[in-house]
């Protein structure tokens, strides 16, 4: 099964620490895991932050239980029940989540605090569903207005370079591979880059900053998908040249039969398409800029150690 929501994890978690020993979140999320049959592909699932879905879900968990005051922290990443959770569990709930909460002072305080905090262009300002109801914590939030902003920014680089001359886009693949690491500076590039263009190879490029191995590159500003032929002209080329590595770059895309050619060849053959152009453009910052930085902390337990 997937993870489950946060709020599914709460009832267990307050379950497990329902024997009023101290419990580390580690030894909780093993117990859960197997309690709830999640596997182990499931646990392992990132984030775009580096956290796994697993233990960001159980640890906003085991925080709604905190600030509602039916578990305390007892130190780093560990915690055990209150009184009030001890009492809660003598009810036999069939389940706790953030509606059941509500009831307790702490939490409408918490949420309280919460809402303050909110923009004013948030989700529920228009009666919209509210994150909490669906179970996605505040860094699930984050990771999917992050994924829909790099999206939107990927199509919109792809309309640009689709719409510019074949010369402009020799240039920007020359950029973009010496943002990669590749060819030394961009002037030492550009006296190679787009000097030879035949023979199917638009290029030639530096593997590192000494020289000492080489990289033919086919740069194509095409919008449509390209087959097994081209790949089988360039790979010939290759062979022309004795070079053993290759890398084939376009706006469009390669077609199945295309992929198999390059996986067949001889020589190296590394297929660049739209997408994985438009990544890479934003990973190494060619084309684009810097608009907003949000720098996340995290409470630093170390730091309280012994308090």
């Amino acid at each position: 099964m997937a993870v489950p929501k946060y709020q599914d994890f709460m009832l267990p978690l307050l379950q497990l620490a329902g024997d009023r020993r101290e419990h580390s979140v580690s030894e909780a999320m093993v117990a859960l895991a197997k309690q709830m049959k999640i596997s182990e592909e499931d646990r392992n699932t990132l984030l775009t932050s580096g956290q796994t879905r697993f233990y960001n879900r159980v640890m906003w968990a085991e925080t709604y239980l905190s600030q509602s005051s039916l578990i305390v922290k007892t130190g780093r990443a560990r915690f055990k029940i209150s009184p009030r959770g001890a009492e809660v569990l003598k009810k036999n709930p069939i389940r706790i989540d953030n509606k059941f909460l509500e009831q307790f002072p702490e939490y409408q305080a918490f949420k309280a605090r919460k809402k303050a905090k909110q923009a004013t262009t948030s989700a529920t300002d228009d009666g919209g569903p509210n994150a909490d109801d669906q179970g996605i914590t505040p860094d699930e939030q984050l990771d999917v207005a992050y994924k829909e902003l790099r999206e939107t920014l990927a199509d919109e680089l792809l309309q640009r370079v689709r719409s510019g001359t074949p010369k402009f886009f020799e240039h920007l693949v020359v950029d973009l591979l010496v943002a990669m690491g590749y060819g030394g500076s961009r002037m030492d590039a550009a006296q190679v880059v787009g000097k030879s263009g035949d023979g199917g190879i638009d290029g030639v490029i530096k593997e590192d900053r000494l020289g000492l191995d080489m990289v033919y590159v086919q740069a194509k500003r095409y919008d449509s998908d390209i087959g097994p032929g081209a790949i089988r002209e360039f790979v010939g080329s290759l062979g022309e040249y004795k070079a053993n590595k290759g890398v084939f770059i376009t706006c469009g895309g390669f077609t199945l039969g295309a992929r198999e050619a390059a996986s067949r060849a001889h020589t190296r053959i590394v297929l660049i398409d739209g997408e994985q152009l438009a990544d890479y453009m934003i990973d190494h910052g060619v084309g684009v800029t810097d608009y907003r930085a949000y720098v996340v902390k995290r409470l630093d337990s170390d730091y309280f150690e012994g308090v």
